[in-house]
Parts: C-alpha cells; sequence; structure tokens
C-alpha cells in the first residue's frame, strides 16, 4: 500500500510591514513592493509562484510504502520555489532581480514501526542588496539577509499524517497549509529587524543554525473578511504599536472599538487567568460593541504587536459582529478546542 501526503508554506511581506521600519530599507517605497495575502486554499501552487503571488514557498511532499504493516520504501516528492524581486525605477518602469536560491536540505527520512518522518528546509536570498549592521563580525552586510522554513511531515503505516513547520526565519510572514492545502496556521510575529542583524552569512540551516517559529491558529474566514473591511472598507482605522507585555484592552473597562491583529501575539485573560493566544488575523472586541460596552477580557501583548483600532458601529453590521461573538463563544468551548478570544 502507498500512502502520500504533504505540507506548504508560503512566504510573503504584508502591508503591515511598512509600518516595522522595513521603508527606511528602500523595500517599498520608491524600489519593492509589499504582497497581497496568499488565498486561504491552494489550488495551484506553481500558478501562484508564475504569478509572484509569494516571496518564497516550501512544499515538503513525501510518499511511503507499506507492506505487511511496515515501511518497506518512501521517498520526498515536493520542492521549494523563491521568487524574483520587483524594483520600481520611476513611476513607470521597473526590473526583476533574480534570487539566490539555497539548495534544499533534505534529511534521511526516518523509518520506525509506526512509519517514517521527513525534514525538509528550502530558502534562500534576494538579489536585491541590503546594506546594513549586523549583530556580529563583520559587523556590516551587503547581501540580503537568509530566508528559509524547515517543515516535518510524519506518515504512519496506517495512512495517516502529521506535518508542522519546525523551523523559519523571523521574517517574513510564514503561512502554513495542510494536506488538503488549507490555510492552518501562522508564524505569529515578522520580525525585520531581528531578521535583517542576525540571518546572514552561516547563521541559517544551510550553517547549522535554525530558529523555532512562533506559531498560532489560524484565523477564521469570517475574521478575513472582517479584516478585509477593517482595512479597505472606510475609514482607515488606526495603526497601534505595542512593546512586549503591554496592555491592549483591561477587563470591564469601556470601549466600543475593535481591534485586528495585524502581527505578533496577544493573550486573553478572564478574571486573572489566560485562556487563550490570538495570531495574525484575530479580529477582537465585539462583544463590548455588542452588549453593555465593557470588555469582557484582557487583552495583553505576548510580543510586540501592530494592531488596527477601528469604530465597530460604522465600519461592521451588527449581524458579522454577532456572529463573531458566537464563533468566539464556541471557541471558548473547552469542548469545541483550544479557547481564542
Amino acid at each position: 500500500m502507498r500512502y502520500e501526503s504533504e505540507i506548504i508554506s508560503i512566504s510573503w511581506i504584508p502591508s503591515e510591514a511598512a509600518t516595522s521600519g522595513i521603508v527606511k530599507a528602500g523595500l517599498i517605497t520608491g524600489v519593492g513592493h509589499v504582497d497581497d495575502p496568499p488565498p486561504d486554499v491552494i489550488e495551484d501552487l506553481a500558478a501562484l509562484y508564475e504569478a509572484g503571488r509569494f516571496r518564497f514557498a516550501n512544499h515538503l511532499a513525501a510518499w511511503i510504502e507499506v507492506t505487511d504493516g511496515n515501511v518497506v520504501d518512501c521517498g520526498y516528492a515536493g520542492r521549494g520555489y523563491i521568487s524574483g524581486t520587483q524594483a520600481w525605477l520611476g513611476t513607470r518602469r521597473h526590473v526583476t532581480f533574480r534570487p539566490v536560491e539555497f539548495p534544499e536540505i533534505k534529511a534521511a527520512p526516518e523509518i520506525t514501526d509506526l512509519g517514517a518522518r521527513f525534514v525538509q528546509t528550502t530558502g534562500g536570498r534576494t538579489g536585491v542588496p541590503l546594506p546594513r549592521a549586523v549583530s556580529g563580525k563583520p559587523y556590516a552586510q551587503w547581501r540580503s539577509p537568509t530566508v528559509w522554513t524547515t517543515l516535518t511531515l510524519t506518515i504512519g503505516t496506517d495512512g495517516s499524517a502529521h506535518g508542522e513547520m519546525a523551523g523559519a526565519s523571523t521574517f517574513p510572514q510564514h503561512w502554513v497549509y495542510d494536506d488538503r492545502r488549507r490555510l492552518v496556521a501562522k508564524s505569529g510575529l515578522a520580525d525585520f529587524h531581528e531578521w535583517a542583524s542576525a540571518a546572514y552569512g552561516s547563521h541559517s540551516p544551510w550553517g547549522h543554525e535554525d530558529s523555532q517559529p512562533l506559531l498560532t491558529v489560524a484565523e477564521s474566514a469570517l475574521e478575513r473578511q472582517l479584516s478585509a473591511t477593517i482595512m479597505h472598507g472606510g475609514a482607515r482605522p488606526a495603526i497601534r504599536k505595542l512593546a512586549e507585555g503591554t496592555t491592549l484592552t483591561e477587563q470591564g473597562e469601556r470601549s466600543d472599538d475593535i481591534y485586528l491583529l495585524l502581527d505578533g501575539v496577544l493573550s486573553v485573560s478572564v478574571d486573572g487567568t489566560i485562556i487563550g493566544e490570538l495570531g495574525p488575523g484575530a479580529v477582537v472586541g465585539e462583544r463590548a460593541t455588542l452588549h453593555d460596552g465593557r470588555r469582557t477580557a484582557t487583552l495583553r501583548a505576548v510580543t510586540k504587536c501592530i494592531v488596527a483600532v477601528a469604530a465597530a458601529k460604522d465600519q461592521i453590521s451588527q449581524q458579522n459582529l454577532a456572529d463573531l461573538a458566537e464563533l468566539h463563544h464556541r471557541e471558548n468551548d473547552p469542548l469545541q478546542g483550544t479557547p481564542k478570544a
């Protein structure tokens, strides 16, 4: 019996990167661009690559052959993709810099009595130089920093499969898709400054160094719809930057704002007890708007965060707010899974 499975990561630069200091590096204003969000479901990865819809992607696909409950053969079937970088010269002309794609790192499959485990790293760097100071000798770099993701995939002798992102560069944003090619997880923080100062030379998996990513569960389809409304549906939201440990909302305080977490991780606590964490794309704050105007939970920055603040009553319908509250209520139910808000 042959069993196959896959896991995919797509990495891209979101618009909120423009608030993080990346503009000063010249990657957006004048010469570069940010990206539209990737789709919630990948229909055709190669077509997304051809259309330039992401900076790079890691497609870990693998298979095993099972006879009498034992793995008798196995192998890899995926690959990495890294896109060129467009640099705009004036308002009409642009040039594309070819990327520097690093050799794929594919560990020898680990075969056990229960199945086989595969590990694949892909990435590289852009052809656009990024002069900057770095942390350590030689204290300055001309070449752009290295980007990568490391994915793992375990296929069981019973046909079950489990994949995860085990390592990644701290920039850009990384989205993870399961074996049905559905968005299931996101890197919680895209840290441009850490990446620019530390991801160079041997400081990558090609130099035997990796970074464990901070992953959060992907937000709901409703939240992705509301995110577009908040960011592009009317009055421009205020953008707040929170340092690690900063409180965004306090339980019991009055407010009718709604919040879209653009980058970073927020903890959610009720009566002093942390009940969950939120990652990029989460929309919160609807309950105070629907009820008596008082916050039902405290939100605090686990990492540094970027948050869009909008007036819910001016941009989002009561029905959508009610649907969001019902969704969060189900997620708060321990029988339904990890609490979210």
